[in-house]
């Protein structure tokens, strides 16, 4: 079971919102990255939430600083609309790109990008909205624009045109703390012989053990999960200007589904209930 820290990036800042709109700025996603890398993550993605909105990719910078300093396969998404556009993040340190709005408007990309770069560095990303009667429709543009797709046929078409993982987001849930989307989950995983990495709704580490089990998951992908730990345990104080807007993380608010929680206690705590994960070394008690 692989741990991700998701960093969405406006610009130069970490962004967190719920369902992927009200983003707030957190502070700088080469502090965080940092962070994760040091306490455990095994992967870490960087989404550039507006690349598609304004047709580039703006995290080159980033990557590169970021390829410098941590030693574990950094994803990229955001604005990627060719074969050179991949090309770029992976000279720039990048290990795997996450494809989602071009991959939509023209399947091919995904073959032909496969065949490139080889399946392991193609990541499909499906952002899946359940509408109110119950069904499913894959989204694009960091979750704007809906498509009359759906997610699981596209899963399976992504997959035979040679994407190595997918990594599957639940807007409905996405930022809201009650839980990964286990039945979307589970009919993704079971429906295809790649990885699935579930993204959006988690608030507590039982969460994530079910949907290692129940929803056979091979990865998850956090933001807020561990986001809120960072930022209430850390001071950051004279090291962003005034727009950073973490108080909503700060204030211990008694209605909020989402808890404290560091890698490191995720780890142990998934490891104690018979689910692998690589060691973080650290001392943690539960």
């Amino acid at each position: 079971m692989r741990i991700i820290p998701r960093l969405d990036v406006k610009g130069p800042n970490l962004v967190k919102g719920i369902h992927l709109e009200g983003l707030r700025v957190l502070g700088k996603p080469e502090t965080f990255a940092a962070y994760y890398y040091e306490t455990g993550a095994d992967e870490l993605l960087f989404m550039d939430v507006v690349a598609s909105l304004y047709g580039r990719n703006s995290l080159l910078h980033i990557i590169r600083q970021t390829a410098d300093n941590i030693f574990i396969p950094l994803t990229v998404g955001g604005g990627i609309r060719s074969l050179d556009d991949i090309r770029e993040v992976l000279r720039a340190g990048a290990d795997k790109v996450s494809l989602n709005t071009a991959a939509v408007r023209r399947p091919e990309f995904v073959r032909e990008a496969s065949r490139k770069f080889g399946s392991s560095t193609i990541v499909l990303s499906i952002e899946a909205m359940k509408r109110p009667e119950g069904t499913y429709e894959a989204c694009t543009d960091n979750g704007r624009e809906r498509t009359g797709i759906n997610p699981l046929d596209w899963a399976v078409r992504g997959a035979e045109l040679g994407a190595g993982e997918i990594l599957l987001t639940a807007i409905h849930q996405e930022g809201t703390g009650i839980g990964f989307d286990l039945d979307l989950t589970t009919a993704i995983s079971q429906a295809v012989d790649i990885p699935v990495i579930a993204c959006g709704g988690a608030g507590r580490l039982e969460h994530v053990q079910e949907v290692a089990t129940q929803g056979r998951a091979q990865a998850v992908c956090l933001a807020s999960l561990l986001h809120y730990n960072f930022v209430r345990t850390h001071s950051l104080q004279g090291t962003y200007d005034d727009s950073i807007n973490t108080q909503f993380m700060r204030d211990q608010r008694p209605f909020s589904p989402i808890t404290d929680v560091t890698i490191g206690e995720l780890k142990r705590y998934l490891a104690n209930r018979g689910i692998d994960c690589r060691p973080c070394n650290l001392p943690v008690l539960l």
